[in-house]
C-alpha cells in the first residue's frame, strides 16, 4: 500500500488511532436514527405470537421482501373491501381453478367483495368442471410421458391433469343450455356465464365461481372468449344450428365493454364523482387485467372524442396483484402499477390511490391474503 494511502474511513488530518473512537462518535451523533424521521421499523416474526392467518400475516407485514409486500395487500384489500362507496373487480388469469383456488374466488363473490369479475375462458371452464362435479388430478411424471397422456385423453397444465372426457361432457352441458337460446338472440361473454351460473344454481351443483356470480348477481367478463375451450363450445354449438338448418347465435364482445363501462360510471349514483372509489384485484394479469383497467382511458377517450358521452374521470383507487412476472419482460401480467398511474388506470399514491404488488405464486400468497382479510373482518361481526 502506498505511504500516501489511509484504511478506509479515516480522514488524513484526523486524530491519532488512539482517538479514533471519539471521531466515530461525533460521526454518529450527526447520523439520523430512523425514528426522528419518522420511518417504521421492521420486527421480528414471532410465530410464538401468531395464533391465526391474521396473526402471521400482520406479522410478515412488519417484515421485509416478500412477505412485507404480503402483508401489504392484505391491508389494502381490506381498506378496499371496506370502503362502501367502492366498486371492486376482480381479475384472473392463469390457471387458477384447475389449480383448485376456484372457492376462494366463490368465497370473496359470496361475501360482496367483488362486483365484477373479468377472467380468462380457460379459467372459467375448468371451474365449471369441477362445480358440475368433475374431477381433476395430480399428475405423476414418473407414470407417464406427454405422449402417454395425450393417448389416454389427459391434458396437463403443469403438475395437474385436465380430462379430455371432462371438457366433452362440459360441451355437452354448454349445448343443451344455448339449444335453449331463441334464434336472432346476440350474446355478450356475460350472457353466456350468467346462462351456464343459473343452470349451475338450478340444478344444485357445487359451488364455484359461475354459481356464486348468479346467485350474487355479480357479471364475469371473458374478453378473449373465443381463446378458451367455452369459446369452441359456442362455435361448434353454431356449426350443429347450421346443420339442423337454424341460425347460429350471434357473438358481440362489445356487449360486454358497454356494460362493463356502464357499469363503472354508474357505481354508487348518488354519490358526486369526487365521493366514488373504484379498486382491482388481480391474480396473473394479461387481457384481463389490461380489459379491466382500460374503461379508465375509455372513459377519457369518449370525453374527448364524443363530447356527448363526456363523463369526469374514474380511476382505480385500490389495486392489488399477485403475479411473479418481472416488469422487464414489457409484458401486460409485469406492468407496474406505477406505470399505469402514466396511463390514467390507477390513482397516484400521492392523491391517495393504495396498492400492492405481491411477487409470489398466487396458489400460496392469495389464500393467505383472503383468509388474512376474512378474519379481520368476521372479527367486527
Amino acid at each position: 500500500m502506498s505511504g500516501n494511502a489511509y484504511p478506509c474511513g479515516t480522514p488524513k488530518d484526523g486524530p491519532a488511532s488512539g482517538d479514533g473512537h471519539a471521531a466515530s462518535g461525533d460521526l454518529r451523533h450527526s447520523l439520523a436514527d430512523g425514528h426522528e424521521d419518522g420511518l417504521e421499523p421492521v420486527r421480528a416474526l414471532d410465530l410464538g405470537a401468531t395464533h391465526s392467518i391474521d396473526d402471521l400475516v400482520r406479522g410478515m407485514g412488519s417484515t421485509a421482501f416478500g412477505g412485507r409486500t404480503l402483508g401489504e395487500a392484505a391491508d389494502v384489500l381490506e381498506a378496499m373491501v371496506r370502503d362502501d362507496t367502492c366498486m371492486r373487480v376482480l381479475t384472473l388469469s392463469g390457471a387458477m381453478t384447475i389449480a383448485k383456488q376456484g372457492l376462494v374466488i366463490a368465497d370473496m363473490i359470496d361475501r360482496g367483495w367483488v362486483h365484477a369479475v373479468v377472467s380468462t375462458g380457460a379459467l372459467m371452464t375448468h371451474g365449471l368442471v369441477e362445480t358440475a362435479g368433475m374431477s381433476h388430478f395430480k399428475h405423476d411424471p414418473a407414470r407417464f410421458t406427454d405422449e402417454e397422456l395425450l393417448a389416454k385423453g389427459y391434458n396437463r397444465v403443469y403438475d395437474t391433469l385436465e380430462l379430455e372426457q371432462n371438457l366433452d361432457d362440459t360441451e355437452r352441458l354448454v349445448n343443451a343450455i344455448l339449444d335453449e337460446v331463441p334464434e336472432g338472440t346476440t350474446l355478450a361473454s356475460h350472457d353466456i356465464t350468467r346462462l351456464i351460473g343459473e343452470r349451475l344454481a338450478a340444478s344444485g351443483d357445487d359451488r364455484g365461481p359461475l354459481r356464486s356470480a348468479f346467485e350474487q348477481q355479480v357479471p364475469i367478463y371473458i374478453p378473449a372468449f373465443t381463446d378458451s375451450e367455452l369459446g369452441l363450445d359456442v362455435a361448434t354449438h353454431n356449426h350443429k344450428r347450421l346443420v339442423d338448418g337454424r341460425k347460429p347465435l350471434a357473438f358481440d364482445p362489445f356487449g360486454d365493454l358497454n356494460q362493463f363501462h356502464q357499469r363503472f360510471i354508474a357505481q354508487r349514483p348518488g354519490l358526486a364523482d369526487e365521493d366514488r372509489a373504484w379498486g382491482i384485484f388481480t391474480i396473473g394479469g394479461g387481457v384481463p387485467r389490461n380489459w379491466a383497467q382500460q374503461v379508465a382511458p375509455y372513459i377519457d377517450i369518449l370525453s374527448k372524442r364524443v363530447p356527448e358521452r363526456a363523463h369526469p374521470p374514474c380511476r382505480y383507487k385500490y389495486a392489488v396483484r399477485i403475479c411473479p412476472e418481472p416488469v422487464e419482460w414489457g409484458g401486460l401480467s409485469g406492468c407496474s402499477y406505477s406505470e399505469s398511474v402514466s396511463w390514467g388506470k390507477i390513482v397516484p399514491a400521492s392523491e391517495g390511490g393504495r396498492w400492492a404488488e405481491v411477487k409470489a405464486d398466487a396458489t400460496i400468497a392469495w389464500p393467505l391474503i383472503v383468509k388474512a382479510v376474512m378474519e379481520r373482518l368476521d372479527a367486527d361481526r
